[in-house]
């Protein structure tokens, strides 16, 4: 087979004879080649040699019905050109144009009707995540062309057919079921069934050295594939992790009337994976940490593992089933993933408040870029798939669920369920955008969907939702909400609300709805003069609260003394928000936190306050004034540790005083704890946990830290919790040139390719305790942002940001990052401008508010 590689000035593109495809995948190549191609089948064999530095070889056909001959057509492969070793289309060695990413195929060699084009090539090895012991492909949002020849777009979804040739001592899993297995020298072949229609970034595999454990629930067999070598940890949490892949399946099932549509059922537990899951159809990969939960989890840890589970099985009808067509609706399967895994959980967790898991889960995430200048809309035009990744973030998966839970009460619980299913049937196994939603539900409802969806979908930004009290002779004059828009536009956001009024005795609740303006409380008229009102009771409302003075004032001093949970949930986020806007003092807010932590008696509750906690100690306070602040903290959180009477329960106070420990009596005490001299009644440390403590201890340069990391090294006994732990080491260091160094590592791509763990040591070379000698890194750390997004997965930049700038709280500091955005050329993406505001917002506000 014969590839000729032509001149870039001569290459012929799409309809246009000296002009090849631009670079990624514009949405007008998107459009064309939909048009124009159907029946769309993939044929792929990979070898994977045992060693990292030789490639992976491959050779692809692609089959397809062509509707225009006449016209060259260009496949994704964003490889350089020597990477492309040999082209056939329809019997035929071809004269391929490659430049751009594409290889372009004449159309001579095209027919109109079915078409066979077949190519030889070396894999990219960027999404193909290869180890030592293990690899997978991860090709979302439009990677796959990193690593072969295809049409890398949502819309264009083909049956798969896989072989891979691996090492012998691996397994592998893929969306289709494995069908056979036999070795040749040295290798083993596993060819995989052919798959219901998947686009590219749905195709997924796995290889390596894996441990598979299987169960039957319901008729149907589940697989877990992982690498954990603790033997007591699998059976810990082995049985509930097939009970929670069960249950949901069962819950999507009944809700949406369809069975489950992709045959088997794998899963991957894949260490330090990138992100929390991806739902690879019939081969969904997971974050090992993420379901193999130590002995000491936390409830949010519990409902953490239910949660993810339960929204990467839902993307099995929300994104799988039914897939965006372009993915400026990418939000579409997020949303219903994240909205229906809140409510799969709720059985499985009779006791826990799931209205205030809500709230939790979603709003504080959510206004943490919201808030900031740096904000979007929850749906974005997207003009090039090379900025796909983008999209992803706080606002599609956590404002997004907020929003469809107003939509479900706007439209009505059953209408909307019946809404959806008409939805899924309409488009199973095909692609569907927001305005086919938004006609099937406007159907079922007199309201203006479509308008309501202006405000909430198409726009950025939250409503302003000022209290409006007037008091005479001891009673309510009147009440009322005022809704503005605080970036100008004149939009109101038409939402459901529950007033509370905090008159003597029992607390009165008022749902109203909000339609912009002002909207009056009639009924709250007469009645006695309440300490508090709160427009967020039930959880509800979405925006800033711009309460009244005096609301704010009994927060600040009694919020401990409201008596619902989830009422008292709702108004510590509406406080926190107030002090971000500068209406409470910090240290306020911190001093309440401590004094209604030893009172609060629902976990959630413990958990959020304690994560406030952190959050005021380190970024809210001063440097200079947490030393003497420190003692009664660690009073504090040494005494809810030992009052603490479940397991879970002590390892959120234990992370709490762990992450905030400064005084030499504490850190005395956890290096006898880690030293196994103590230990801590009700509360097992695992190797992970041990692990964190030694950073810790060595962040705090206790004495004989950098001994102390490298016995943590020998006590490791799995190797990829004891690579992680190696890698990060020299963030820890007490020699500043050994974290310079380190720093200046990063910047070479081969160095970023283990994510998540970059993503540590970026988090401790910039804590607090750092500050003053890792400022120097904020430029440098902020330039790589752009291309950490042309090379990293979609999570990577922003969270890369956020760990770049998550220590610094000075005047300077602020006003640098200020000037660098400033600074940024005019053709920097708007998008990645919009990430850098939004990490740096906590930065400007606690330069501001400690001034």
């Amino acid at each position: 087979m014969v590839l000729t590689v032509v001149a870039a000035d001569i290459i012929v593109s799409l309809g246009r004879e000296r002009e090849a495809p631009s670079r990624g995948i514009s949405l007008a190549l998107a459009e064309d080649r939909a048009a124009r191609v159907s029946s769309l089948a993939y044929d792929l064999s990979l070898t994977v040699p045992p060693a990292r530095d030789q490639p992976v070889r491959g050779h692809v056909t692609a089959s397809f019905v062509l509707g225009d001959a006449t016209r060259p057509l260009a496949f994704d492969f964003a490889q350089p050109a020597e990477r492309l070793t040999g082209v056939t289309a329809n019997g035929q060695a071809t004269e391929a144009r490659v430049q751009n990413g594409h290889v372009v195929i004449p159309p001579s060699r095209l027919v109109e009707g079915a078409n066979l084009v077949h190519f030889e090539f070396l894999a990219g090895d960027e999404p193909l995540n290869r180890n030592d012991e293990f690899m997978y492909s991860l090709f979302v949002p439009a990677r796959a062309s990193l690593a072969m020849p295809c049409f890398d777009q949502p819309d264009l979804k083909a049956r798969w057919r896989l072989s891979l040739d691996i090492p012998l001592g691996w397994t592998a899993v893929s969306n289709g079921r494995g069908t056979r297995r036999s070795t040749e020298p040295g290798q083993a072949v596993l060819v995989f069934e052919e798959t219901q229609p998947l686009p590219t970034y749905l195709f997924g595999f796995a290889a390596g050295k894996f441990s598979i454990e299987t169960s039957e629930r319901q008729g149907r067999t589940f697989r877990m594939f992982h690498r954990e070598t603790d033997a007591a940890k699998v059976a810990r949490n082995r049985e509930t992790i097939f009970d929670l892949h069960a249950q949901a399946v069962a819950w999507l099932e009944d809700y949406t009337a369809i069975p489950y549509a992709f045959g088997k059922f794998d899963f991957v537990l894949i260490p330090s994976f990138q992100f929390g899951g991806m739902e690879h159809a019939g081969a969904i990969y997971y974050n090992a940490a993420g379901l193999m939960l130590d002995e000491a989890a936390t409830q949010n840890q519990l409902l953490g593992r239910a949660s993810l589970i339960s929204h990467e099985t839902a993307h099995m009808w929300f994104g799988d089933l039914v897939t965006m067509k372009w993915f400026n609706d990418v939000w579409m399967k997020e949303v219903f993933a994240n909205f229906m895994a809140a409510k799969i959980v709720n059985p499985s967790f009779p006791t826990v408040n799931h209205d205030l898991r809500f709230l939790y889960q979603h709003y504080p995430i959510a206004y943490d870029v919201d808030r900031t200048d740096g904000s979007n809309p929850i749906r974005q035009d997207l003009a090039n798939l090379n900025e796909a990744g983008s999209l992803y973030g706080a606002i599609i998966y956590q404002k997004a669920p907020i929003v469809m839970r107003q939509l479900e009460l706007l439209v009505g619980v059953g209408a909307f369920r019946d809404g959806l299913r008409e939805y899924l049937k309409a488009h199973a196994f095909g692609n569907a955008t927001w305005s086919d939603l938004v006609s099937i539900l406007d159907a079922r409802t007199p309201e203006d969907i479509a308008a309501w969806s202006r405000a909430w979908v198409e726009e950025r930004g939250r409503p302003t939702v000022r209290t409006k009290l007037s008091v005479s002779g001891g009673r309510i004059e009147r009440l009322a909400f005022a809704q503005d828009d605080p970036l100008g536009r004149n939009l109101a956001w038409p939402e459901r609300l529950q007033v509370i009024v905090g008159v003597p005795g029992e607390p009165i609740a008022f749902d109203i709805r909000l339609t912009g303006g002002e909207t009056e409380v009639p009924q709250a008229a007469g009645l006695p003069a309440p300490a508090w009102v709160l427009p967020v009771g039930g959880g509800l409302g979405y925006g800033f609260f711009d309460l009244d003075p005096e609301t704010i004032d009994y927060l600040a001093n009694s919020l401990h003394e409201i008596g619902d949970p989830l009422t008292r949930g709702a108004a510590l986020v509406a406080l926190w928000e107030s002090m971000l806007e500068g209406a409470v003092a910090s240290s306020r807010v911190l001093q309440e936190l401590m004094v209604a932590l030893p009172r609060e008696t629902d976990e959630q509750n413990v958990q959020q306050m304690l994560d406030y906690l952190r959050t005021a100690f380190w970024r809210f306070t001063a440097a200079d004034d947490r030393p003497s602040l420190a003692p009664g903290l660690e009073k504090l959180l040494r005494s809810g540790l030992d009052r603490a009477t479940t397991t879970s329960a002590k390892a959120a106070w234990f992370a709490a005083l762990r992450s905030t420990a400064l005084t030499p009596d504490t850190m005395a005490w956890l290096t006898q704890l880690w030293s196994h001299e103590v230990t801590i009644a009700g509360l097992p440390l695992a190797e992970a946990d041990e692990a964190d403590l030694a950073f810790d201890l060595a962040l705090r340069e206790v004495p004989g830290a950098a001994m102390l990391l490298d016995a943590q090294v020998l006590r490791f006994k799995n190797p990829d919790r004891k690579a992680r732990f190696q890698f990060v080491m020299p963030a820890l260091s007490a020699d500043p040139a050994v974290r310079d160094t380190f720093f200046v590592s990063l910047k070479d791509v081969k160095n970023r390719a283990r994510e998540a763990w970059v993503l540590d040591a970026a988090r401790y070379l910039n804590h607090p305790l750092r500050a003053a000698a890792s400022q120097k890194y904020i430029p440098a750390a902020l330039d790589l942002v752009r291309e950490i997004q042309r090379t990293g997965d979609i999570f990577f930049p922003k969270r890369w940001a956020d760990a770049s700038l998550g220590g610094y709280q000075s005047v300077q500091n602020a006003a640098d990052v200020r000037a660098f955005i400033a600074g940024l050329p005019t053709d920097y993406p708007p998008r990645l401008r919009w990430v850098l505001l939004s990490s740096a917002d906590p930065l400007f506000r606690a330069a501001k508010l400690l001034k």
